[in-house]
């Protein structure tokens, strides 16, 4: 994750608390029974960003530590938990080998969402096998999908991102490309025995608003990487996505899984 430098998502924070997807209920319901939790376990979420899915498990862990390398998101999460006031969370800046240098905590269950392909996959398993308990895992959630075909909507808003921002996808000091091994076979070549749960495709709703906010959010797409030419980049999306839903909303179709990572 390093090797992107310290700027990977400055200036993300508010986006991302904001615009960034809910997960399902449905998810939060499958990893509480999965794994039993009762209000007496332990969990790590690592690259939590602003906390929104961390928060979600306060019920259902006795202990929780979210982990992040950015500290704007470590700041909105730390905002947003002091105004529900609920769960005993402590949030820790660094990543999962500067938290083992001060922490010798062991975890019933890890979630990763959205971040694991940030990192070194084999090694931060190899790392977390020891600081995963016997019955608990690894919970790798993702909606990525290489062979999803997009909406009509989705494929002119990748045409004007990439007339603004460029053609290559910015990620901190350097460009991304997302991995070509993909999170399951990294599961399975680790210590950990894979498992796969695929949920049912549901639809998700968005607005120009949203989709901005979202795009706003990511590493690649941050606002300031328009420089002076942000009223023109929204102007220019708003006009061409009104043409294709005058109404303002745009639907697209999820296909949500988890890779685990079972300690058995």
């Amino acid at each position: 994750m390093n090797t992107y430098g310290n700027d990977l998502f400055k200036g993300a924070a508010g986006y991302y608390s904001k615009y960034r997807p809910m997960y399902p209920s449905s998810l939060v319901r499958y990893l509480v029974k999965k794994f039993d939790l009762n209000g007496e376990q332990t969990l790590l979420d690592l690259g939590c960003g602003t906390g929104q899915l961390t928060m979600r498990f306060s019920d259902w862990c006795e202990r929780i530590v979210g982990a992040d390398l950015e500290p704007e998101m470590l700041a909105e999460a730390k905002r947003l938990h002091e105004e529900i006031r609920m769960g005993n969370i402590e949030w820790f800046q660094g990543d999962l080998s500067s938290f083992k240098e001060q922490y010798d905590d062991v975890f019933d269950l890890v979630i990763m969402s959205k971040s694991f392909h940030w990192m070194d996959r084999p090694q931060v398993l190899d790392d977390l096998y020891g600081r995963v308990n016997q019955g608990g895992g690894v919970a790798v959630i993702d909606d990525y999908n290489p062979e999803k075909q997009l909406a009509s909507w989705q494929k002119k808003l990748n045409e004007i991102i990439t007339h603004w921002y460029g053609e290559e996808r910015r990620a901190g000091n350097t460009t991304y490309s997302h991995p070509v091994k993909s999170h399951e076979e990294v599961i399975r070549q680790s210590p950990f025995t894979l498992e796969i749960y695929r949920f049912p495709t549901f639809e998700r709703e968005w607005t120009i608003d949203s989709i901005l906010g979202n795009l706003y959010s990511t590493s690649y797409g941050l606002r300031r990487f328009l420089g002076d030419h942000v009223e023109s980049f929204e102007r220019a999306v708003r006009e061409t996505l009104l043409t294709i839903h005058e109404d303002g909303v745009f639907k697209e179709e999820v296909d949500l899984s988890v890779k685990f990572g079972m300690k058995e």
